[in-house]
């Protein structure tokens, strides 16, 4: 599947499908924002917000762009300035320093605006504009957490090299095992959040600032007891730039995991020997 090209098996019921076109989440008309970090996508980033805007053409966007050198930041400039519906924003921020501190700004400055939904989704075209349908959808079936999952019943893999597919799929066994969390997906960054739930959990003292920062929420949602669901997406490799994984990222993820299960683990035997 090419990157301009809407992902398969995307057809939802008409009646379904009006409230999220219009960017309505919930039955009380509150609004969504999609959060979109960047960093060298300025190829990429008009083509996920155009294919976000045919499929869902009331939606508003969060352009948080980490000074990128190859001009993003402009480009993003660009579309929210040739977008008369007042759709498109742009959040500049002067220094580069992790995937999670560009989503806690994006979050503040959703949850600043009244903004009852807030989704993340990568600029790379890895996360299908076509399937956030199924994320609204189960955020008004009463889900407080969506995770756009690979590795349930349905998930797809396009195009993505083997040893990354493995070394996902043990990194999310690992997590699943280490948190104790039945989250099949648990580091995936396709998501949709109810305002309630980025309100609870403390985002001020967040530490994680890569990509362990999606185990991080979504543990810290697991535990304060929200409903945490996974639905099917396709997740298909970026065909432009470069992927921000590193072996510092792996590393910082595998060390604060373990951290989290110990103090999960040593918390509940306090709680049972009292």
């Amino acid at each position: 599947m090419a990157l301009g090209e809407p992902a398969a098996g995307d057809e939802r019921p008409a009646e379904s499908a009006d409230a999220a076109a219009s960017g309505v989440v919930g039955k009380r008309g509150e609004r969504a924002l999609v959060v979109i970090p960047t960093f060298n996508e300025r190829e990429n980033l008009p083509v996920i917000v155009g294919r976000l805007h045919v499929a869902l053409p009331g939606s508003h966007v969060l352009v948080v762009d980490d000074s990128s050198p190859d001009g993003t930041g402009e480009v993003a400039d660009g579309l929210a300035a040739e977008d008369a519906d007042g759709r498109i924003h742009v959040l500049h921020r002067t220094e580069k320093d992790g995937l999670g501190k560009a989503y806690l700004a994006g979050f503040a400055w959703g949850l600043d605006r009244e903004y009852a939904t807030i989704i993340e989704m990568d600029a790379d075209g890895s996360h299908a504009p076509e399937q956030l349908h199924r994320l609204l959808d189960a955020v008004n079936a009463g889900a407080d957490l969506v995770i756009g999952s690979r590795y349930v019943p349905g998930g797809r893999l396009v195009n993505w090299p083997r040893h990354r597919e493995l070394l996902s799929r043990g990194a999310n066994t690992y997590a699943r095992l280490a948190l104790g969390a039945r989250v099949h997906d648990i580091t995936a960054g396709f998501r949709a959040y109810r305002r309630e739930v980025l309100d609870k959990i403390e985002l001020d003292t967040v530490e994680s600032a890569g990509y362990c920062f999606q185990i991080d929420l979504a543990w810290r949602a697991v535990r304060a007891g929200f409903d945490v669901r996974e639905v099917p997406i396709t997740f298909t490799e970026r065909e432009i730039g470069e992927s921000k994984m590193s072996g510092g990222v792996m590393t910082e993820a595998f060390l604060m995991v373990a951290r989290w299960g110990l103090q999960s683990r040593l918390e509940r035997f306090g709680r049972r020997s009292r």
